[in-house]
């Protein structure tokens, strides 16, 4: 008995009645007629789950396995113009540029989660103008660098890349100002905590400016795929396997304002960086970040609150991650030798894409005001 014959045909769809039908029959008539039909009709039905499984598994190998994005040529453009150092044996992708000649101010810029230095390049040629030297790295499992697995991923780690950067720049006797937003901010906080301790191997920071971090647990509301994601134990890397551009997409695309948001383009290239080097599936691994936090909210606060360091927030107030007035409020409470630029009320989590003008004009006001 064929497939198409039994299953895509009128008769397919009574299979089961004309089984039933059967059963009643055999019940008053003994009729091996109608059993060997049934039979039939159940054997045809099982091949044809059969063929669905068979079709089903390499379809959903190839989707697991499927190569990532290829790169745009302006996000190709960044990945060529930069360079690699070595840290405990992963490479760590790095952009560097020179500006202003005659001054000897250097910038560090530290990306969020999950996007990677691109983050920055609305504003990059406009910060090579005011800096001596501008720097931004890929943080490890994120972007152009290695994302090892398994692997622990800490903010500690992240912060020793940062100060190995740095050192490998020759940079280590040099004042340096910190740009740093979400995931970035967290970094930030504890390279701030080793300056001020005067750690061994730490960075001098002349200036530290934070935007739209989760630097307070308390006022702090992770996306829900981020939630599942670090929740999820052993089901998590199954998880990591199954996003795609369409999820990301729709979960990333509710952080930027109703009227700042990315082309599809610009969403491709911010997946095109989580893909690369399979970055997908390393996301529940560096989303411990966020309990890191709550753990270590009294060292990396109590350092912000402390700190004699220059501090700047420039603050997008549409931020469902960080609510507004909620989170500036206690920002400006907790931090009171901070000053805080809120930038216009239609700019969320991405200050630096949203409205690269205005965010740069912030920054540039506090560089500038000591």
């Amino acid at each position: 008995m064929s497939l198409n014959s039994t299953y895509f045909s009128p008769t397919a769809k009574t299979t089961d009645t004309h089984c039933d039908k059967a059963q009643e029959s055999r019940m008053t008539h003994d009729s091996p007629k109608n059993d060997s039909e049934c039979g039939s009709a159940r054997r045809a039905s099982r091949e044809w789950w059969l063929y669905v499984a068979l079709l089903c598994v390499p379809l959903l190998a190839v989707y697991l396995h499927i190569p990532p994005p290829q790169l745009s040529p302006a996000v190709n453009s960044w990945r060529t113009s930069g360079h690699f150092f070595t840290f405990r044996g992963n490479n760590i992708f790095y952009k560097e540029s020179f500006g202003v000649v005659g001054s000897s101010d250097v910038l560090l810029l530290l990306h969020g989660f999950p996007t990677s230095s691109y983050d920055w390049y609305k504003i990059w040629d406009s910060l090579t103008q005011r800096f001596n030297r501008v720097i931004a790295l890929d943080f490890l499992g994120f972007g152009f660098s290695h994302k090892p697995r398994p692997h622990r991923y800490s903010i500690f780690e992240q912060a020793s890349v940062v100060e190995a950067l740095v050192a490998h720049l020759g940079l280590s006797e040099q004042r340096i100002n910190i740009l740093s937003h979400d995931y970035g901010d967290t970094v930030a906080l504890e390279l701030l905590y080793r300056s001020d301790h005067n750690r061994s191997g730490h960075i001098t920071i002349n200036s530290l400016c934070l935007s739209n971090g989760g630097i307070f647990p308390e006022t702090h509301y992770p996306r829900f795929l981020q939630k599942v994601l670090k929740d999820s134990g052993f089901i998590s890397p199954v998880f990591t396997r199954l996003i795609n551009f369409q999820l990301f997409s729709r979960g990333i695309r509710d952080v930027f304002g109703p009227y700042t948001q990315p082309t599809e383009a610009e969403f491709w290239d911010m997946w095109t960086g989580i893909r690369f080097n399979d970055g997908n599936l390393v996301m529940d691994s560096i989303l411990q970040y966020i309990n890191q936090r709550l753990k270590h909210r009294e060292r990396w606060v109590g350092t912000l609150t402390s700190t004699s360091t220059p501090l700047h927030m420039i603050y997008g107030p549409l931020d469902p991650v960080n609510p507004h007035p909620e989170f500036i409020q206690l920002y400006q409470k907790l931090v009171q030798r901070s000053t805080v630029s809120v930038l216009d009320e239609h700019v969320s989590h991405y200050p630096q894409l949203e409205d690269p003008t205005g965010f740069f004009n912030a920054y540039l006001s506090f560089i500038n005001s000591f």
